[in-house]
């Protein structure tokens, strides 16, 4: 088996989708499982959905008929017949989401999300499985929810392993051509679960080590893995082999190219990932494996912008010590903060969060009864791994440095 997986960008628009079977037809798809994200900003444009579901009733129809409107275009490219089939499959997706739309009682945001979301990958998993079909690349579409199945965490679901491989292994045919959505799960109730932004490379993840594939490939708008993200550094350069644990410190520090819990299931079976072009499909890319480091060795940058930088200390003068910084990780857990960044002195700790779930505000009053707490939001956390005196200079340069950290390997600034 070979799992390929292609994102949103990769099928933004007809000229996409046909690139897709295109890529297919270079490399071969015997045994091939295609996993696939939204189409190109169809997820931020469900988050407005979303918001407008909440905060904004009168935009909300509205809304939705954008995503209809940008998905019906797709559709009129590929397939000359507004009668074809594939029309009223999509339709009916539109439909279910109105229905769920009129009819939740839940005022849970993330459970509504979830719900919402997904609605982007059913969309476009049946739109390219039907035109796949139609020029004679004969598929079957699979719903990942009925496969992978996890937690209620909704927005960050956990997997949970054994009934997932058990899922796979039952209804899973490897004969055939196969495609199916990224991003997805379903809980115990069935209802839909995300696993995480950026989570369709997770996804891939989790059906190459449930069918001991061969190999991942994750098709993208650039050439493979860079040292840096062309979009805020210059001069980014093509990475050629990262070893596994490399590649889980660049993830986690935030490297955009691979999502964090992608890595793990792979490396424990050592299912070697590609990272290549989807417009050089012949092209080597990059390849994450087994063996040592990084080729070539040079430092490699990463950004996390939109990040929360609080820093507390006592508030008469006493050292923060185990207890008070067991009690602050409590918080930060309840509170559902994702750190990035710690450092701590005798009395002052400081704390670089995520801020996905919104609940600073709950977080900062919580913190207030016990500490002094000063609190930057939207500061930029930069990463370095490998780093050398030039990237350092390089990095710090015309920036207010907040929070300065460096280990043997890996330098990290808060900047405002």
């Amino acid at each position: 088996m070979q799992v390929f997986k292609f994102g949103g960008a990769s099928v933004k628009d007809a000229k996409g989708v046909k690139n897709l079977v295109n890529v297919l037809n270079k490399t071969g798809y015997k045994n091939t499982l295609v996993v696939v994200s939204a189409m190109g900003k169809t997820t931020n444009a469900l988050e407005a959905v979303i918001t407008n579901y909440f905060n904004n009733k009168s935009e909300l129809q509205s809304s939705i008929q954008e995503v209809k409107k940008f998905h019906n275009a797709i559709l009129l490219d590929l397939f000359e017949n507004e009668q074809h089939h594939t029309f009223k499959k999509v339709n009916t997706f539109f439909n279910e989401l109105t229905l769920f739309l009129e009819t939740n009682k839940s005022p849970d945001y993330n459970f509504v999300y979830d719900q919402v979301i997904g609605f982007g990958e059913m969309v476009s998993t049946t739109i390219i499985s039907e035109y796949l079909n139609e020029v004679g690349l004969k598929n079957n579409w699979l719903d990942v929810r009925n496969y992978i199945k996890t937690d209620n965490y909704y927005r960050s679901a956990n997997v949970n392993w054994e009934i997932t491989q058990a899922q796979i292994s039952k209804q899973f045919n490897r004969s055939i051509l196969n495609i199916t959505q990224g991003f997805l799960g379903s809980d115990s109730n069935n209802f839909t679960t995300t696993l995480g932004r950026e989570g369709s490379d997770y996804t891939s993840a989790i059906f190459a080590y449930c069918l001991n594939a061969e190999s991942v490939t994750i098709w993208k708008d650039v050439p493979g893995v860079l040292n840096a993200d062309p979009r805020y550094f210059e001069n980014a350069q093509l990475l050629h082999k990262i070893s596994y644990r490399e590649a889980i410190e660049l993830a986690f520090y935030g490297a955009s190219v691979i999502h964090p819990k992608t890595l793990q299931p792979l490396q424990r079976k050592e299912i070697p990932l590609y990272v290549k072009s989807f417009l050089e499909p012949e092209n080597k890319g990059t390849i994450v494996c087994k063996e040592v480091g990084l080729d070539p060795q040079i430092p490699c940058f990463i950004v996390k912008k939109n990040q929360v930088l609080i820093s507390l200390s006592s508030l008469d003068f006493s050292y923060i010590v185990e207890g008070n910084i067991s009690e602050i990780f409590k918080l930060l857990h309840l509170y559902k903060m994702k750190v990035d960044v710690i450092q701590n002195s005798a009395i002052s700790f400081s704390v670089c969060v995520d801020n996905m779930y919104q609940n600073l505000d709950k977080l900062l009053q919580h913190l207030k009864a016990k500490f002094k707490v000063t609190c930057n939001e939207n500061v930029s956390l930069y990463t370095i791994r490998h780093y050398n005196e030039a990237a350092i200079n390089q990095l710090e340069k015309g920036k207010e440095v907040l929070l300065k950290q460096l280990t043997h390997e890996t330098m990290q600034i808060v900047t405002k």
